[in-house]
């Protein structure tokens, strides 16, 4: 792709998809600043990146003291792909805990809604505003062992569409799209589980997600390759 000095954040930045996009966005020229819970591994696993920022992205006070920390440091965000999530399954529709409910709507819904109410006026700003989620096949495909899970990220996708009727009213140079694995996978593509989407793919559509118009991605539901 041609080089790009877009300043993409990436929340949830020290897991491997994290950590595969920032390394692809970086090669690629783009400014990337890091954002995830422990600054430690931030800084262990993510050195080459413009700025690191440990926050916690479900409380929204202190999402938008990350925002004012970065407008002050690097200026507006021109991109964010929101890497925040985690799994929990459980024995059919009994089997859907509180406990669990509570972890994905944390981690998955509510860090979403605080960054994307920090940021997206940035995003409306920028002559290139992107916003990305990583979905799930589960959003499609509902069962009962999963409906936790489904529903969270059935939510994370509305709150996007949501988004991206903004984009179209607002700011049609800016695009929100969700992005859907059935898993990732930190795998080589040769390794990853069958039916698994390896991290190499999703940091290639990180760096596609810069490149497309935004007319071609804003709203779009888009499955990833599979292994």
């Amino acid at each position: 792709m041609k080089e790009t000095s877009k300043l993409v954040l990436i929340a949830g930045a020290t897991s491997a998809s994290g950590i595969a996009s920032a390394n692809a966005l970086v090669d690629a020229g783009a400014r990337v600043l890091a954002v995830g819970s422990n600054q430690q591994r931030l800084d262990e696993r993510l050195a080459f990146a413009h700025g690191r920022y440990e926050c916690d992205l479900g409380d929204f006070e202190a999402v938008k003291h990350l925002a004012l920390q970065v407008h002050e440091e690097h200026g507006r965000v021109d991109a964010l792909i929101h890497l925040v999530g985690g799994w929990r399954g459980g024995k059919s529709i009994t089997g859907q805990s509180d406990e669990d409910w509570d972890f994905l709507h944390h981690s998955v819904l509510s860090t979403l809604r605080n960054t994307t109410r920090a940021f997206v006026d940035d995003l409306v700003a920028s002559d290139a505003g992107r916003l990305a989620i990583v979905s799930a096949e589960a959003v499609l495909n509902p069962t009962p062992s999963n409906a936790n899970y489904g529903a969270v990220k059935a939510a994370a996708e509305h709150w996007v569409n949501a988004i991206a009727r903004l984009f179209t009213k607002q700011a049609e140079q800016a695009a929100a799209i969700s992005w859907v694995v059935k898993a990732l996978s930190d795998k080589s593509p040769e390794e990853a589980p069958a039916g698994h989407t390896p991290v190499q793919y999703l940091a290639e559509a990180a760096t596609a997600l810069l490149e497309k118009p935004a007319v071609e991605l804003n709203g779009t539901r888009l499955l990833l390759p599979k292994a």
